[in-house]
């Protein structure tokens, strides 16, 4: 695993989790800010499906996310081959995406990505460590393949981040 990346790739409960509750752009637009220099800079990027998953909500994240200028990483075979190497990898990484409610189906392609181009993989969620769960998620995936991943408020300390308050005149 690298130990620091150039790059990030942004899953998508990072977004919508920051939006809805801890960083929300009416008192903390500095958070959004900062994502979309990152995304000029081409320190993150976002996979294709991931923006698919937050943009076939109409809501003000998407309608952000559709203005950000983000890159947005579309599939290509590459992207495809690294996939096929998750899933031949290890049987369980099957569990990774949940068909029964259609949730988590750009999961795999996060780490494809990640995996593809040498990022770090930025996620919300917690590694499965239950032995006897067929729970499987991507910080368990990635360490599987290799990929480095970090969640949320790893990435802000690692990149030195910093957001201002100010009272609202």
């Amino acid at each position: 695993m690298n130990a620091t990346a150039n790059k990030y790739c942004i899953d998508a409960n990072v977004l919508i989790q920051a939006w809805q509750k801890y960083y929300n752009p009416k008192f903390c637009p500095d958070y959004w800010n900062v994502l979309i220099e990152l995304g000029k800079q081409g320190v993150i990027f976002i996979p294709e499906m991931v923006y698919e998953e937050i943009i076939r909500t109409e809501d003000d994240l998407s309608k952000w996310l559709k203005n950000s200028k983000i890159p947005i990483h579309k599939m290509s075979e590459p992207v495809t081959l690294c996939l096929q190497r998750i899933f031949s990898n290890n049987p369980l990484h099957k569990n990774l995406v949940d068909n029964t409610k259609a949730r988590s189906l750009a999961d795999p392609w996060v780490i494809a990505h990640a995996l593809n181009e040498n990022a770090t993989v930025v996620t919300k969620e917690e590694k499965v460590t239950a032995l006897n769960s067929v729970k499987i998620k991507i910080p368990n995936v990635c360490e599987n393949m290799g990929v480095r991943w970090i969640n949320d408020f790893e990435f802000i300390q690692e990149l030195d981040l910093q957001f201002m308050c100010s009272l609202r005149k």
